[in-house]
């Protein structure tokens, strides 16, 4: 292991705002801040903003910029692509976000019933050969059902046409309500955060004429879906 990731791991660990719970320990427990992440850490009744899957954190720490009357939470099991945004949150003092390093699949030991307003999935795996590891993939659905309230959006930005396309159909067969889609996000009529904040790959795609597409979906108060059937 190279010496700047050692010192990155060990830096994580100063960061009060980077939460560490190992997945064995979640197997087993609910995390402390389940259910009162307002109450106890935020400190505030704002809505909370989750970003799975949040790599370096660029979309959860420019969102937290953005708009100071909301709480954001990234996930991610990568402590070193963690590292910069816990160290970006600690250089600019911002008091509206929290990380977690951890795998997506424990989210409902995080977080309570009705505890999330939004979800953002910014460029996931498209996991080409595993339907099921999709973040938008009925488990995974489910699972956001558990968390997110009733009108809680979840936002998908990706250069995948692969993963947008198998999320219009999930949305499809699962009678799932659309309320945005754009297969070419730059060329469309909507504006904002969106657009606006860009991660690093993000702007390497578009500088290689690649088209980003773009999703918003309500689970429409379900709790069980299923997958498209595969080819």
């Amino acid at each position: 292991m190279g010496k700047n990731k050692l010192q990155r791991f060990a830096e994580n660990e100063t960061f009060k705002h980077l939460f560490q719970p190992s997945p064995k320990e979640m197997l087993t427990n609910d995390f402390f801040l389940k259910g009162k992440w307002n109450s106890d850490y935020f400190k505030n009744n704002h809505p909370i903003v989750l970003e799975v899957g949040c790599g370096k954190g660029e979309y959860t720490v420019g969102l937290a910029r953005k708009y100071k009357d909301k709480n954001f939470i990234g996930i991610d099991i990568k402590g070193t692509r963690l590292w910069r945004g816990s160290k970006t949150v600690k250089e600019e003092n911002m008091k509206n976000v929290a990380f977690i390093r951890n795998k997506v699949e424990f989210s409902t030991s995080f977080f309570a019933e009705n505890e999330i307003n939004e979800i953002w999935i910014t460029f996931p795996d498209p996991q080409i050969k595993k339907i099921k590891k999709r973040l938008t993939s009925a488990r995974f659905l489910k699972m956001y059902s558990e968390i997110l309230n009733s009108e809680g959006i979840i936002h998908l930005k990706t250069d995948s046409v692969l993963m947008h396309e198998f999320t219009k159909e999930i949305i499809k067969i699962n009678k799932l309500e659309t309320v945005f889609e754009t297969d070419d996000l730059y060329n469309s009529e909507i504006s904002g955060e969106v657009k606006e904040i860009k991660t690093f790959y993000e702007q390497k795609f578009l500088e290689e004429g690649l088209k980003i597409t773009y999703l918003q979906f309500k689970l429409s108060g379900k709790s069980n879906f299923v997958n498209p059937e595969e080819d």
